[in-house]
């Protein structure tokens, strides 16, 4: 493998998706203790636009980006994997710190390498690993939702939002969502959610008809501008977990927690890496897909030089679900 050069987009600095160009690399060569992964798919994650918008704390430049991938084993010299073994990885600095999974080939801590065995296409199993990671760890460690209760997921068309409904009605709990665009209702109705809302801000008046006290969980995946009407859709004692930032905005200014926060309404968070996704939650969710039980919400598929695109569609939400890159 030395030697060899690969196909990858490579980010120079922050600016537009133009910024984001493919070019010929040279393979990077792991040392022990690292995984040499073939690439076969990433996903594409709203993290990544944050680091090309220039938001992303830590990140040196020039910069292969991307949080995640899935593909086989090419070289594991400590000998942590086998070659050739399906695996994914994710997060733990991938993108920002170090190249990520925009590319032919990623070498990673052999720690953040999750193996796993499915005969799933590679463009669906792209589309799992930091989708699912985010959601089981935002439905367990951020809501430790229990079956039979209610749940809101505000900002439901995004891929992660899909994937906790999707999580959730296999747990057994009543789930509403939220979309701002009518045309996406069919979306989350089609994937299972039970009460689907168009969130015109006032999102707490409308969960009320439906659960009058106030839902048990919410998920809160658009950032603090909707977090306060979040928090008042709550019910006491009920728990909202800010996990994501789709409106790009993540600080609350000015925070006095007794005006901000419902009394008795708890407010979490949760981000997560490769540790908070079990290799048997991400195989039996695999195979919940291949038996049918499960779905994947894939918005759209692309190839490597289609990269602009795919970063504008992600950009301006122009897609519903799971956007992934087939290399």
């Amino acid at each position: 493998m030395s030697g060899g050069t690969m196909r990858a987009v490579v980010l120079d600095g922050p600016g537009p998706a133009e910024a984001l160009v493919v070019r010929d690399r040279p393979i990077p060569v792991p040392l022990p203790g690292q995984v040499l992964i073939r690439v076969r798919a990433f996903g594409l994650n709203r993290s990544e636009l944050h680091t090309r918008l220039g938001l992303a704390q830590g990140v040196t430049f020039p910069r292969v980006p991307g949080i995640e991938a899935v593909g086989e084993v090419a070289d594991s010299p400590g000998g942590e994997s086998r070659a050739g073994q399906k695996v994914a990885t994710l997060m733990g600095g991938m993108g920002r710190v170090f190249d990520g999974g925009y590319a032919e080939y990623t070498c990673v801590p052999a720690r953040q390498v999750i193996a796993f065995e499915s005969e799933l296409p590679w463009s669906v199993i792209g589309a799992i690993p930091e989708m699912l990671q985010t959601a089981h760890g935002s439905l367990t460690i951020g809501l430790d939702i229990r079956p039979g209760q209610s749940l809101l997921i505000r900002g439901g068309t995004s891929s992660v939002g899909m994937a906790a409904a999707i999580l959730a009605k296999r747990r057994g709990l009543t789930v509403l969502a939220s979309t701002r665009d009518e045309a996406k209702r069919e979306a989350l109705a089609a994937i299972g959610v039970d009460h689907v809302l168009i969130d015109d801000g006032d999102l707490a008046t409308a969960v009320r008809r439906i659960v009058p006290h106030g839902v048990d969980a919410a998920l809160e995946l658009v950032g603090t501008p909707t977090l306060p009407d979040t928090l008042r859709a709550t019910r006491i004692h009920g728990v909202v977990c800010f996990t994501g930032m789709l409106s790009n905005q993540w600080t609350v200014p000015d925070f006095y927690p007794i005006d901000y926060i419902p009394r008795g309404v708890r407010l979490t968070s949760y981000t997560g890496g490769a540790a908070d996704l079990p290799g048997g939650v991400l195989q039996e969710f695999l195979q919940a897909v291949s038996d049918g039980t499960a779905m994947v919400p894939i918005g759209k598929v692309y190839t490597l030089d289609d990269i602009v695109q795919a970063h504008t569609d992600m950009e301006e939400s122009r897609v519903s679900g799971k956007l992934v890159v087939t290399t």
